[in-house]
């Protein structure tokens, strides 16, 4: 992935976004993605929001109500017409082609596949509707406006914060090395986190032992269990790119009867944190998924009324919104997903983790 500019104040652009967006569009154009003014009102308009799967819990129970919250509060006479791919390709061309079928004037599209889905923008450019590359990286050129989280620094976030933690616990390289549990080939965002954590695990005088690419936490977990018994002790830690194959691999350990080593994820997952506070996961990372969703859902309103959106920087050449990634150990739960009310102690700390969340400080 080609960043055109500097990883300049993400974090302050975010914060921006955020803060934007207490506000609705105006029906000026050329303005920034995160500078929105005016009021809320405007013809009624119909956006369509194409999600990836449902293996990963984020799409359904987090960015699907943020962005139709978001879109409702910017237009209330707007409709959203969902769908969601369930791993499938095939099936999300067939739901784009539905939606601009029933007249949508602008699409957010998180696909599964990012190199088949550009089939799903051709077809949009033609009946001159713009599409929106939400989360994962679509390889197009027609795409008109990219949101993702800078996902190469997710991959950095993790192998930096595995490394440490080895270094800390005073393994040495010669005791072993790292499995590594990759993002799936058809997710190109899957690309950006191995090049971001290779970067790290490859001077850090670890080797990597195995690896696959995959994000179905039971071929993860499948995967993990032959490698335990191929190098066993040698495993001395597991990188994994998600909290999804993160779980597969905690379930391999135990059900071999080890130690699970430190271990890496992403998405700040309900099961995550909850694994983090047990002790079975080092730490996972935490992407905004609000701001990216009202972040697109901003977009989106703006384009399907023909405003012109300026990125604030570009990736591929794509006007763009990146996002500033968050490494979250246990230590940092309760400034970060809970501080952001992504989750509740409550939510987290169920009567199985009650006494760990207490050890915590987590209360």
């Amino acid at each position: 992935m080609k960043i055109d500019t500097k990883r300049f104040g993400v974090a302050a652009a975010a914060l921006a976004i955020a803060a934007t967006m207490l506000s609705a569009c105006s029906n000026g154009s050329d303005t920034a993605a995160g500078a929105a003014t005016g009021g809320s009102s405007g013809k009624a308009l119909t956006i369509g929001l194409l999600l990836p799967e449902t293996v990963v819990a984020r799409y359904e129970e987090k960015d699907k109500p943020y962005f139709e919250a978001k879109l409702k509060e910017l237009c209330p006479d707007c409709t959203v017409i969902y769908a969601n791919a369930d791993s499938d390709a095939a099936k999300q061309q067939q739901q784009a082609q539905s939606m601009l079928t029933q007249g949508v004037k602008a699409l957010v599209v998180d696909p599964y596949d990012g190199v088949a889905a550009a089939s799903i923008v051709e077809a949009a450019a033609a009946q001159h509707v713009p599409v929106v590359s939400y989360d994962r990286l679509i390889k197009s050129d027609k795409v008109t406006y990219s949101i993702s989280n800078d996902y190469e620094k997710v991959g950095e976030l993790q192998a930096t914060s595995l490394v440490a933690k080895l270094k800390a616990d005073g393994v040495a390289p010669t005791a072993g090395g790292i499995v590594m549990l990759n993002g799936a080939s058809t997710d190109n965002n899957a690309g950006a986190i191995k090049k971001g954590a290779l970067s790290v695990i490859n001077g850090s005088g670890f080797p990597v032992l195995a690896d696959i690419s995959t994000w179905d936490p039971t071929e993860a977990q499948n995967f993990t269990a032959g490698q335990i018994t191929k190098f066993g002790d040698k495993i001395v830690a597991v990188y994994s790119a998600n909290d999804g194959n993160a779980g597969g691999a905690i379930a391999a350990f135990k059900a071999g009867g080890r130690a699970v080593p430190p271990m890496t994820g992403l998405d700040a997952s309900l099961a995550g944190l909850q694994q983090i506070v047990a002790g079975d996961l080092y730490m996972t990372v935490y992407n905004s998924f609000k701001g990216e969703a009202q972040a697109a859902a901003e977009v989106a309103y703006k384009l399907a009324k023909g405003d012109k959106v300026k990125g604030e920087t570009t990736v591929d050449g794509i006007p763009s919104t990146l996002l500033q990634p968050k490494a979250v150990t246990v230590d940092k739960i309760k400034d970060t997903v809970i501080a952001d009310d992504f989750y509740t102690a409550a939510k987290i700390c169920t009567a199985e983790y009650a006494a760990a969340c207490k050890k915590a400080g987590i209360e």
